[in-house]
């Protein structure tokens, strides 16, 4: 669209009624969630519904009764009718009582939105105005679906005008609310339904004239002009319904234009409960086919409109012995079906929710869509929320017209749950911020509290950002400053300690990890990255072998639960599980980390031997401090000599008192996370979820030795020979060093190149602090070719805000690791 899509955007959306956010709206209270249990669960609370319940009430049955209206009685509401010598509301209402004086629970404005396995169904109640709807899941030994049947509208030119609407709407605002929807009324039907109402409202003063298209004789009865034999094809007017064009040119002044097309059982919880669907010529629709167990579809739902029939079938479906009984002579359907037909002159609105035209369907057949299905998507036909209540019967006729076909040839569409849309607040009831996602906490917790420390959330655990007086970033510099010059105690606990235990264990692990781990060597530790199946970087992290047959696999924080899910996936996947164990023992064991010039010197000072000979970098090994037992580990994230003390996390608090006294003397200082995630980017240490994004593979950040050696299969291999993932002009992952003497670089700023005429993104920063060791801005980033470009100066551009950069090693402290054996 020339110039720019952009520019018509808005008017198109104005005109697509798309609504506005309410920002100042506030969300109601909790959702409740109700488990309930019952021998019977009745949908529809009609004539059929409360025969059905009743029946089943008197028999001793626990009954659940709803309907989506707030109240009870259906069609009995509007509709004139006599049962057991009541009036149609006076039955209801004595009905209603029986069912609770027999301990029947009544739902009203309560819809059945699903079926779903087993008989559970999902029940959503309107809350009152200002408080939240409530989610019922019952689980019945039995179902009664007494859901109805919809009115179809009739297809003719102009059928969305204001004033058109279906004529059962109509006698239920009059009826129900004492209000004509107009004074000169014209009803168009098909069946014979709709004469009721246009009596109804010519008792009430309106001046009706019924057109009907089954053919008869021209007649005037109980105040209505009834013409036979002929249909509307248009309805005029600008603003609202003006008149009525009919099939032989005449034209009927009008101001409401009340139509019925018929009746479509809602048949939706049915096809949800796996029933099959049978087309009916007596009613023109779809109903009902073969019986399900434990499923039974009473009442106009199953195609049954006479009363009588409705009352007696329903008592029969839940084995009930005494029907009420219709004082009324029963109202014939008697259909003539009036289907769109092709071709048809004007615009034919055969969807009204989704703005789906006679047109759109046809347009539909003619580009070779001949499946139902496929339809639905062309052209959005009883899609959304709609679900084809009332538009798709319509659109079923005019698709087998247009492809020579019978209507059953064509078949339906899949109804799916929810049969109305059901507010997320209920879904999710109290699960939500901490009950949704629980707030993981530290063992040590108290101890930081008394220390002084300020918590933030890391990957789900609430952690120390840092210690003391001040604000992050003053506390995290002089935090990383001391580690660097003397040592530091930092609590690690939340890293993953996830035991894998077996006599394959290490063949297991090899194939779950990008690197080799089957040549670890027991006492050992390497690092190594694990990926998914599309190759990408999931987690990195230490693997620690204790012995032939027992690893420790050290994920991340944030990763825990994701690693232990994958292990146990794979494990089951393609390994003998009795060969393999897997535990994740990350709760159990506290890990405190001392890092620093002078962490062997103060391990010394507790008892504890970090001599290089007996523990060197990359080692493990199992010790006692008394009676504590200790796994430690020399490893390091930081880049200085470090130690990973593992204990259990009922004793981790003595050990940390004890590390704490012996640091004094060396001047050390506690670490929180700001200051820990300075050291490692100092180092080009990478945290996966921050310095990869969704498409980086091992080779981005030079790993590419185990693809090329790695002789046994793990995951992710195949989709690492890929093109894509061999790419020359990959992201690669990089230092930065401002270059423009304007500080910091922003995190998230992207580097870019002009190209003809227009900026192109070669990457972006992911990691950017200021290093208070080295006294100047250091950043890590991803920019595309960026090992062949090291030296190379690239544009950074921020929130309008331009830099400069100078692409360098990754590894800005330290670039030959001699402080990890200082």
């Amino acid at each position: 669209m020339f110039p720019s899509w952009s520019l018509f955007e808005p008017q198109i959306r104005a005109m697509a009624g798309l609504g506005a956010v309410d920002v100042g709206r506030t969300e109601p209270a909790v959702a409740e969630q109700i488990n309930r249990a019952c021998d019977l669960l009745v949908v529809g609370g009609g004539p059929a519904g409360l025969a059905a319940a009743r029946a089943a009430a008197e028999q001793g049955l626990s009954v659940v009764l709803c309907d989506e209206r707030d109240r009870f009685g259906g069609s009995l509401l509007y509709r004139q009718a006599r049962i057991d010598g009541l009036d149609g509301r006076a039955w209801v209402e004595a009905t209603l009582a029986r069912l609770r004086a027999l301990g029947a629970l009544t739902l009203p404005a309560t819809t059945a939105f699903g079926v779903y396995d087993h008989r559970l169904v999902g029940l959503n109640q309107r809350g009152e105005p200002g408080a939240p709807d409530r989610l019922w899941r019952v689980r019945a030994a039995r179902l009664a679906l007494a859901t109805g049947a919809i009115e179809r509208p009739l297809p003719f030119a102009n059928n969305d005008l204001p004033g058109v609407m279906s004529a059962e709407a109509a006698l239920a605002y009059l009826r129900r609310y004492g209000v004509a929807v107009g004074r000169k009324v014209v009803v168009a039907t098909n069946n014979g339904f709709a004469r009721e109402t246009a009596e109804a409202l010519a008792a009430a003063g309106a001046d009706v004239t019924l057109v009907d298209s089954r053919p008869g004789a021209d007649e005037t009865r109980d105040g209505v002009r009834a013409l036979c034999g002929r249909s509307v094809v248009r309805a005029r007017g600008r603003r609202g319904v003006a008149a009525a064009t009919l099939s032989d040119g005449a034209e009927l002044p009008a101001d409401a234009l009340l139509v019925s097309g018929g009746f479509t059982p809602t048949v939706h919880l049915y096809s949800q409960a796996r029933g099959k669907l049978a087309w009916s010529d007596d009613i023109a629709a779809f109903a009902p086919g073969a019986a399900i167990d434990g499923v039974a579809v009473v009442g106009a739902a199953n195609g049954d409109f006479a009363l009588s029939r409705a009352l007696a079938g329903a008592v029969a479906a839940v084995g009930g012995a005494d029907s009420p009984k219709s004082d009324s002579p029963d109202r014939t359907l008697a259909i003539m079906a009036a289907w769109a037909r092709p071709q048809t002159p004007g615009r034919v609105w055969i969807d009204l929710q989704s703005d789906v035209t006679a047109g759109d369907v046809e347009l539909a057949a003619r580009e070779a869509y001949a499946s139902v299905e496929h339809v639905k998507r062309y052209t959005t036909l009883g899609m959304a929320t709609d679900q084809g209540k009332t538009a798709n019967l319509n659109g079923l006729a005019l698709l087998a017209q247009a492809t020579n076909r019978a209507i059953p040839e064509v078949g339906t569409t899949t109804y799916r749950p929810p049969f109305t849309p059901v507010p997320f607040t209920s879904f999710a009831g109290s699960r939500f911020g901490a009950l949704m996602n629980p707030l993981r906490r530290l063992p040590l917790e108290a101890e930081h509290r008394a220390d002084g420390a300020v918590f933030q959330e890391y990957g789900g655990w609430l952690r120390p950002a840092y210690y003391g007086p001040g604000d992050v970033e003053a506390a995290s510099a002089r935090e990383a400053k001391q580690a660097r010059e003397t040592v530091a105690l930092f609590d690690g606990s939340t890293l993953g300690k996830i035991e894998v235990i077996g006599p394959d264990a290490a063949l297991f692990l090899d194939f779950i990890y990008y690197n080799a781990m089957a040549t670890l060597k027991p006492g050992r530790c390497r690092y190594g990255f694990m990926l998914t199946e599309t190759g990408v970087v999931y987690d990195d992290g230490v693997l620690a072998r204790l012995d032939d047959n027992r690893f420790i696999v050290s994920c991340s924080s944030s990763h825990v639960a994701g690693v232990h899910a994958a292990l146990e996936e794979w494990r089951q996947d393609r390994f003998d599980r009795r060969r393999v164990f897997i535990h994740n023992a990350t709760a159990e064991m506290a890990t405190l980390t001392v890092s620093g010039p002078k962490s062997r010197d103060l391990l010394q000072d507790v008892g504890l031997s970090g001599d290089d000979l007996a523990l060197p970098h990359m080692a493990v090994s199992e010790s006692r401090l008394g009676d504590l037992p200790l796994r430690v580990a020399r490893v390091s994230y930081t880049g200085d000599r470090s130690y990973e003390l593992s204990a259990p996390a009922d004793r981790a608090g003595p050990l940390w008192a004890r590390l704490k006294a012996a640091g004094r003397a060396h001047g050390a200082t506690l670490l929180g996370v700001e200051a820990l995630m300075i050291l490692r980017a100092e180092k080009g240490y990478i945290v996966v979820g921050k310095d990869t994004d969704g498409a980086s593979r091992p080779v981005d950040f030079g790993a590419d030795t185990p693809l090329l050696k790695k002789s046994v299969e793990f995951v992710g291999r195949r989709s690492l020979l890929m093109d894509e993932a061999q790419r020359a002009d990959r992201p690669q992952f990089v230092g930065l060093e401002a270059a423009d003497g304007l500080g910091q670089l922003p995190p998230g700023a992207h580097a870019y190149e002009m190209k003809g005429g227009r900026a192109r993104s070669l990457g972006f920063v992911t990691s950017s602090y200021l290093s208070p060791t080295l006294q100047r801005p250091i950043a890590l980033g991803l920019i595309e070719r960026g090992r062949d470009r090291l030296g190379e100066t690239v544009d950074l551009h921020h929130l309008g805000q331009l830099r400069k950069a100078r692409i360098a090693p990754p590894c800005a402290f330290d670039p030959q690791g001699e402080r990890l054996h200082a």
